[in-house]
């Protein structure tokens, strides 16, 4: 890329330091800053990959643009870690994964695990990340919902790239380099999707045990997969031709769904993600930058991203007893997500016997 200019913007005793392709530097306020960029242009060279004709529409547009990483951001939240000189201090960081048509999930999250509370002291903080979606009248109502949103809970950071499957790396890169300019103070973050159960007391019980680590150690853990291996049916929504990744197995990774991280261990996923080209399914690629940093995602038998077991038909699968020991669930929508976090906090709530230790284990 040519002309391009290095931008300094000091954070308490550190500096950071980004590449831009010709920014022009519009308006800064608090902490801040706005750019301007050239609408990124298709690669066209891409249309040359072996078997490009033949790939699902959504994988060719995903490899016309796979090369953008700059985009207006249309919501922001400068202040919600505080400002440069008075950093709040959060402890943990829920970013959630959301899609503009998604409004009565986000706001269920709100009146539920997704608070924005302390709990034992500790601050909890919400923010979702989102893109855009529709075309013309369509696109422009979804984001006039979302700012009407914003306006009320402060809580949303929105780009203007398309909200698709295949973008959600994107989103994960730029939430990151705005993590990186504004909130690189936090301890912990919660890295989950909209329709995630999160029971956050036991997840700050659990982090907050670790005594060994405040969040400026390598911590990522959630469901682990190992010896994942690429979907080469077309037909799949996971599809990755070889002609994109050649090798038969993924690097180790958590299950996309929800997972926990050390702001060390996201501020490093930041680092070398500038060195690696994006990948159409997200949590895979996080996978893939760890183990460039050479760090290694752990398992947590509390978080639960591919479904949950029940041990016996007679019980509901919903049962307030069986997620109330856990970290994380998935998938739930927001009907049984609303009654279960009531559910599990009604002081009122009997059950047998149960081994609530298992989750702060790992």
């Amino acid at each position: 890329l040519k002309n391009k200019n290095k931008v300094k913007k000091k954070i308490g005793n550190s500096f950071d330091t980004e590449m831009f392709r010709s920014p022009k530097l519009v308006k800064m306020y608090n902490n801040s800053y706005k750019y301007s960029f050239p609408k990124c242009e298709q690669n066209v060279a891409a249309a040359r990959i072996s078997g490009f004709d033949g790939f699902p529409d959504i994988l060719k547009d995903f490899l016309y643009y796979r090369h953008c990483r700059h985009f207006p951001m249309i919501l922001d939240l400068p202040d919600k870690c505080g400002s440069i000189e008075e950093p709040e201090d959060i402890f943990l960081l829920l970013v959630i994964k959301s899609s503009p048509m998604h409004y009565e999930r986000r706001e269920v999250l709100r009146k539920t695990w997704a608070q924005e509370r302390s709990y034992k002291g500790l601050r909890i903080r919400r923010i979702f990340i989102l893109g855009t979606m529709g075309n013309n009248f369509e696109k422009e109502r979804l984001n006039k919902l979302l700012k009407t949103e914003h306006q009320e809970h402060n809580d949303i950071l929105q780009w203007d790239f398309q909200d698709t499957f295949f973008n959600l790396t994107l989103k994960q890169v730029l939430f990151l380099k705005w993590m990186k300019r504004n909130c690189q103070q936090v301890n912990f973050l919660l890295n989950g999707d909209d329709d995630v159960f999160a029971n956050t007391d036991n997840i700050v019980d659990y982090l907050h045990g670790r005594r060994d680590n405040n969040g400026s150690q390598h911590l990522c853990t959630g469901f682990l997969i190992q010896n994942g291996f690429p979907v080469r049916w077309d037909r799949s929504k996971y599809f990755v031709p070889s002609q994109l990744y050649e090798k038969n197995v993924y690097p180790n990774y958590c299950g996309g769904g929800g997972f926990l991280l050390s702001s060390f261990t996201a501020l490093m996923i930041h680092s070398y993600s500038n060195a690696i080209p994006l990948f159409p399914i997200d949590d895979v690629y996080m996978g893939m930058c760890l183990e460039k940093a050479k760090l290694a995602p752990a398992p947590h038998i509390g978080i639960k991203t591919f479904g949950w077991y029940i041990p016996s038909k007679k019980i509901d699968q919903y049962d307030p007893c069986y997620f109330r020991d856990y970290l994380l669930v998935h998938q739930f929508f927001p009907n049984n997500m609303y009654l279960m976090w009531h559910q599990i906090n009604d002081p009122n709530l009997k059950c047998g016997v149960t081994n609530s230790s298992r989750t702060i284990q790992t």
